[in-house]
Order: structure tokens, then sequence, then C-alpha cells
């Protein structure tokens, strides 16, 4: 435990990360951070990985420009020593409903330190705080059982709801395998006033 403080304090610089909301200027570096953290050989180096699932890309420019641009969408963006190191999506739904929290990454050197569950933590504090959301929805490849644990351990429970990984647009990725889906996850937040 305290090799995961030291190591979330060196990727921080000894400080806090440092959270904004992302803007045009960091569709470039949201990019490589994306892609870095879950395809090729660079995402082997953390536990996000989804390399032995698909290959190709993650994201691409024009869809992380379009993201930011969505109203009602926010990409949230921790810093540490000067550069990205983690970043979310976070779109808000009706007021009091749903928030939906989707490309989660945290660099893969940084991983396993404790800073995505910072940047979780961050996002589920704007939902309900800011956003007036009541809970927060994901969707997450069902075959990624060690990611679905770690937001299990954090209250996101599965609510058996799946929807079809978009298979024949490269755009998401190259499919290493035909049975990809995505299983939906949700956790109550605490009110405005929690």
């Amino acid at each position: 435990m305290a090799a995961e403080g030291q190591r979330e304090a060196a990727v921080a610089g000894g400080a806090a990360p440092v959270f904004r909301v992302a803007g045009e200027a960091d569709v470039p570096a949201l990019v490589a951070l994306v892609n870095s953290a879950y395809r090729g050989d660079s995402s082997r180096q953390g536990w996000t990985t989804e390399a032995d699932l698909l290959d190709g890309q993650r994201v691409d420019p024009e869809g992380v420009a379009a993201l930011l641009a969505r109203p009602g969408t926010r990409v949230i963006v921790a810093e540490a020593d000067g550069r990205i190191a983690a970043c979310c999506e976070l779109a808000a739904g009706a007021e009091g409903g749903d928030a939906y929290f989707g490309m989660f990454c945290v660099r893969p050197d940084a991983q396993g330190g404790g800073l995505g569950g910072r940047v979780l933590a961050e996002a589920e504090r704007v939902a309900a705080h800011e956003l007036g959301c009541r809970r927060m929805r994901m969707t997450v490849l069902r075959q990624r059982d060690e990611l679905i644990a770690f937001y299990e351990r954090r209250g996101y429970r599965r609510t058996g709801n799946v929807e079809p990984f978009p298979y024949g647009d490269p755009r998401f990725g190259l499919p290493k395998r035909p049975d990809l889906e995505f299983a939906e996850l949700v956790k109550p937040l605490e009110s405005r006033a929690g």
C-alpha cells in the first residue's frame, strides 16, 4: 500500500493532481493518452489494456473533438507534472437523471497508484454536486472482469443490460473476437446536499 502511495505521489510530482475541463487544444494529448492506455504495446504497461480484445485505435481526433463540442458533455482531465495523466468523459442527462461516465483512462505508467480512483471520485462529485445527477451510469466491455471488479469495489453494480459492440466501425477498434459487448453498470450518487 505504501508503494502505491509513493507511485501516485511520484506521478503527481508530490502534489494532488489538478482537475480541469479539457478544451480543443487538448485533443492531440487526449487521443495519445486514451490510445496508449488501451491499445498496443504501450497499454500492456498498465492493467487497463484491451490489446488482447481489440487492435487499432480506441479514439481518433475527430471523435474526441466532437465529444468536447457535445452539449452537456465535458471531459475532465487530471494534470500531473504539467501534462495530462488521466481523463474521463462526463455527460449529464436530464436534471436529476443519470450522468454517463466514459473514456476513462490513466497513463499506463501511472496506473495502480490511486489516481484512477481519484478521477472517478471527482467525476462523481461533479455529477452529483454540479450537474444534479442522482446516478452514474457506464458501459464496460463485458469481457473486462478485472475492470468491472474495480468499479464494483467502488459501489457500481451491473444492471443486466448489455449493448452491442460497434463491429464494422474501425473508429472503435478492430475486434479480435466475435462476442464483444458492453455491460451496463450504475451507482447511486450522494445528493447535492450531501
